[in-house]
């Protein structure tokens, strides 16, 4: 099948067989530890000029179970600026091939993308298959056109537990734009021609059999890939250059150059609010607090606005905006009072995929500040409320981010966390009363990620905080439950739990009572069991985790039995389980310590 487009001819694609709608076509080869399985998959991207981009996508999958359901749902963005959608149809077939449903634009939602945290003029093309039997087929084709860009984002033809019978990619490029790819955990390599005045490039793969990914690896780690992009760009009818990060960062000086100054008088008073700091790191930190208890996050994302932030005088005045606009905020109160900052674009995400200083894109979905102090360089997340001041967590740590000034773009590494900033450090005092009833005082204190993980769960309705911590801290259940936040003081969050037992004995055998350790798990999450790993293991963070328990017996009792101490160490941490019983006070205290010194775990070490 020739397939054209825009007048360009395509090099000759597979064509789609009659076969290829039927379940029972699939070799067995291709079924075998696979939800489904992609026939027919043709990607097509040209690139005529800089700003505009056509592309069109056809695909047949056949879906074998309702692991994989969510392939017979289609949701496709748009804008009435930037992107339309010219055909969209999606068509059901049985699992013999026989045409069951056929969708057209008009049997789709057509519905904003706004929500109560986002403002945007982007919408969504929606319809949701309801699957009744399986084996079934789904096929889609749609065509959209681009009239800007950043980049081209990438070609990722493969999911978990899904096979391949036939997917391929082709890009016609004009040569003046300057084209670029990268490969991305595979070696396949394109066909090149030249049709015309255009380059034409073209991959495909063929009869790749399904896979399970190892557990708790990020899929930029795995998944094949292939980035694509252009030296020449153009957003909102404004040029630029992707030929260099410093170029990319000129880009985002010009769009920002207005928006980035508070009215002299607004700047004036924010000086006289400061006049009186004189080191510059606590005016930063001032400021910093001054932002966070001022304004609140809203996510707005109308035209070009999706990449240029609200000014700075907008966000003084209404209170509100986005990351961009509340960093860029950040930055016009620290212009005012004379502290050079850099805005920094990121990529939000815990354990995400750091920019590439080799290939030049736009892998970026968040805007932070960078506070170049003397011999102390601070970083400020500043679409939070509650971060505590210079500290970023896992959303944006360990990550290049690009920051822009007057000079162009700069990538730059992000700090990473140590152990030390991760904490969560108990205490418990259990008392059980002779009638078998037992109470017990939590006091935690929590310091990084899981300080923010109180901090959130802080706001959640009492109902759902209980069942959180119950979940999360294998507590077993208790009659009765109280939380109580304490005062977060410097970055440390103080949390106490009351809690109140029926009995607090697992079993019960005569006059013999058999109790946990310890009222909650220091850790309680079990890794699986791999002879050979393939790919690094990721934690999310680094951590130290300290429990001590201290279970007070009633008159009577007798300790029998406890535990033998654990004591092991491994290459990136420790993990310590004491237990002593005082006979005279007849208390058995536990105490227990797990420390992660490193998140991510080499393939090697993993064992």
């Amino acid at each position: 099948m020739l397939l054209a487009f825009g007048g360009f001819n395509y090099l000759k694609a597979q064509d789609v067989k009659p076969e290829m709608y039927k379940a029972a076509g699939i070799p067995d080869s291709l079924t075998k530890d696979a939800n489904s399985v992609v026939r027919y998959a043709s990607d097509e991207v040209i690139i005529k000029e800089a700003g505009k981009v056509s592309r069109k996508h056809h695909s047949i999958i056949t879906i074998l179970n309702e692991k994989d359901e969510d392939i017979a749902t289609l949701q496709l963005g748009y804008d009435k600026k930037f992107i339309s959608i010219e055909k969209v149809e999606v068509i059901i077939y049985d699992k013999d091939g026989k045409q069951t449903k056929k969708y057209k634009r008009s049997d789709m939602y057509d519905r904003s993308a706004s929500s109560k945290e986002i403002v945007t003029d982007e919408r969504n093309i929606f319809m949701g298959h309801t699957i009744s039997t399986y084996p079934i087929t789904v096929e889609v084709s749609y065509e959209m056109t681009q009239n800007s860009y950043l980049d081209l984002s990438s070609w990722g033809w493969l999911k978990p537990e899904q096979s391949i019978e036939y997917a391929s990619l082709s890009v016609l490029v004009n040569p003046a734009l300057a084209f670029r790819f990268k490969n991305r955990n595979t070696s396949v390599s394109p066909i090149k021609v030249v049709e015309g005045n255009f380059d034409s490039y073209k991959w495909r793969v063929q009869n790749v059999k399904s896979f399970k990914p190892e557990e708790d690896v990020p899929t930029w780690r795995w998944m094949p890939r292939i980035d694509l992009a252009v030296n020449s760009f153009e957003y909102g009818g404004l040029p630029g250059d992707l030929s260099s990060w410093n170029n990319y960062g000129k880009w985002y000086t010009d769009i920002n150059k207005d928006v980035c100054t508070l009215a002299e008088d607004r700047a004036k008073e924010i000086r006289r609010m400061t006049d009186s700091i004189v080191s510059e790191k606590e005016k930063v930190k001032f400021l910093y607090r001054y932002m966070q208890n001022n304004t609140r996050y809203v996510s707005v994302q109308l035209g070009i606005g999706g990449l240029k932030p609200f000014p700075a005088t907008f966000v003084d005045q209404k209170k509100y905006g986005d990351c961009k606009a509340l960093s860029n905020y950040m930055y016009a109160l620290l212009k005012a009072v004379g502290i050079n900052s850099y805005y920094a674009i990121v990529m939000g995400g815990v354990n995400e995929e750091p920019a590439d200083p080799e290939f030049v894109a736009d892998p970026f979905n968040h805007i932070i500040l960078c506070v170049p102090l003397k011999n102390d360089t601070t970083w400020l997340e500043c679409t939070s409320q509650t971060k505590p001041f210079g500290k970023l967590g896992s959303f944006t740590e360990n990550r290049n981010a690009l920051l822009i000034s007057d000079d162009g773009g700069k990538l730059v590494n992000t700090p990473k966390s140590k152990m030390v900033d991760n904490q969560m450090n108990s205490e418990v005092n259990l008392t059980i009363l002779p009638t078998g009833e037992s109470t017990a005082e939590v006091k935690i204190e929590a310091s990084g990620e899981y300080r923010d993980m109180f901090v959130e769960l802080s706001g959640y309705k009492v109902d759902q905080q209980k069942q959180f911590l119950i979940k999360n801290l294998n507590l077993k259940q208790p009659s009765v439950f109280e939380v109580k936040y304490l005062q977060d003081k410097e970055g440390i969050q103080q949390i106490n739990l009351d809690l109140v037992y029926e009995n607090f004995a697992d079993v019960i055998a005569g006059n013999k009572q058999f109790y946990k350790p310890a009222v909650f798990n220091v850790w309680n999450f079990t890794l699986p069991i791999e002879e050979k790993r393939i790919n690094d293991y990721y934690f999310e963070h680094p951590m130290k985790k300290v429990g001590k328990t201290t279970i007070n017996l009633p008159e009577g009792y007798v300790m029998e039995s406890m535990p033998s101490n654990i004591n092991l160490k491994f290459t990136y941490g420790t993990y310590d389980a004491n237990y002593t019983y005082d006979a005279v006070k007849n208390q058995v205290v536990t105490n227990a310590i797990f420390i992660l010194t490193n998140h991510v775990i080499p393939a090697a070490k993993y064992n």
